[in-house]
């Protein structure tokens, strides 16, 4: 598997990303959804990373970079066909040592806090991360759950 950055042209990543979204406007209403969409993640803000087995997309995964110190996770995914493959733990370690790179000391994200995120969620917690509150402009919502790890 290999790691590489961009490649938001792709019809695979635009097709992961779509199926994206459709889980989060399935799993959470409108309002609660944060997921961003292939012109959002094209921001000079965010970097993003695609694994990518030959031609086949496994994953992909997004930092947006708040200032100089902090940043969040986004659109975190895995092709459905190559779940509980360990992709998403790989993808989740690079970003975490991209991030560690960059200078950030504190790593955010946002996830649903339905059962269906709870794999994410469990996936975060093993890495670290710790449950917090809203950050950056996140608002309260019974729909989200936030969290955050402190870089070394």
């Amino acid at each position: 598997m290999n790691i590489i950055p961009g490649r938001l042209d792709s019809p695979a990543v635009r097709q992961l990303l779509q199926g994206h979204l459709d889980d989060m406007y399935a799993t959470s209403p409108p309002e609660s959804v944060h997921a961003l969409d292939i012109s959002k993640l094209q921001a000079a803000d965010i970097r993003f990373w695609g694994a990518w087995q030959g031609d086949v997309l496994l994953g992909c995964v997004a930092l947006k970079q708040h200032n100089a110190q902090m940043a969040e996770i986004k659109s975190m995914r895995t092709a459905p066909e190559a779940r509980g493959q360990g992709i998403g733990r790989a993808l989740l370690q690079f970003l975490l040592a991209e991030a560690q790179q960059s200078g950030v000391k504190q790593l955010y994200l946002e996830t649903g806090s339905m059962e269906f995120f709870l794999p994410a969620r469990t996936l975060y917690q093993s890495a670290g991360f710790n449950y917090c509150g809203p950050f950056a402009d996140y608002p309260e919502d019974p729909n989200s759950m936030f969290m955050c790890k402190t870089l070394e």
